[in-house]
């Protein structure tokens, strides 16, 4: 079905409406129900697409480099995401285990290859194959990446721990700020203008 970028719906009551133009950080609300229909990122196609770069450099560092470490009784201790998992995995708590995989490693690094592919499209002005799929799915996995819950978790672990062992913050940690900032920043794109965007190189 051919999308019609001069029209928007309101996802709650159905209206159809005329877009308009708008500045960067303005938002159109429907005038049935009062919700928003679609908004004008502060951030333009090619910031995006230079956050996802930076994300995906961030991601790398954030899992290779250690995230604590934790000294006490003359024993140094390091911590890396993966040997966390896998801790949790021998502890027997198997789900916890693939909770945190899959919710600070997996689709966190799924939503940033998929926004690397729409963004490449649209700046290119190419029609990208599995394009559609690819818009779907980062749809379905904007609310399942819970990296910031995850580095909230860390730190205040970090600050109960500290009473019985000497706890110091690693670059991984800080990586993992840095990431949070990244994907937020990611997340207040307007989908919807990449579909706009998707239609016009197209040509349809």
């Amino acid at each position: 079905m051919k999308i019609r970028p001069e029209l928007a719906i309101c996802e709650h009551c159905d209206s159809v409406h005329q877009r308009l133009p708008l500045e960067r950080g303005e938002a159109a609300d429907c005038h049935v129900c009062g919700a928003t229909l679609y908004r004008r990122p502060m951030l333009d196609l090619d910031s995006m697409l230079a956050l996802t770069v930076a994300a995906m450099i961030v991601f790398v560092v954030a899992n290779a480099a250690p995230l604590v470490t934790m000294e006490s009784g003359g024993n140094t201790t390091r911590g890396w995401l993966l040997s966390l998992v896998a801790t949790t995995w021998t502890s027997g708590v198997g789900t916890v285990s693939a909770i945190l995989i899959g919710t600070v490693f997996l689709f966190p690094l799924a939503q940033i290859l998929l926004y690397f592919y729409v963004l490449l499209a649209c700046r290119l002005r190419l029609p990208a194959a599995r394009f559609v799929d690819a818009m779907h799915w980062l749809r379905r996995l904007r609310p399942w990446s819970m990296v910031q819950v995850f580095l909230i978790g860390t730190l205040v672990s970090i600050i109960k721990m500290s009473h019985l062992a000497s706890v110091k913050p690693e670059p991984g940690l800080w990586a993992f700020g840095v990431l949070t900032i990244l994907l937020t920043a990611l997340g207040t794109f307007e989908l919807r203008e990449l579909w706009a965007l998707h239609e016009e190189a197209a040509g349809t």
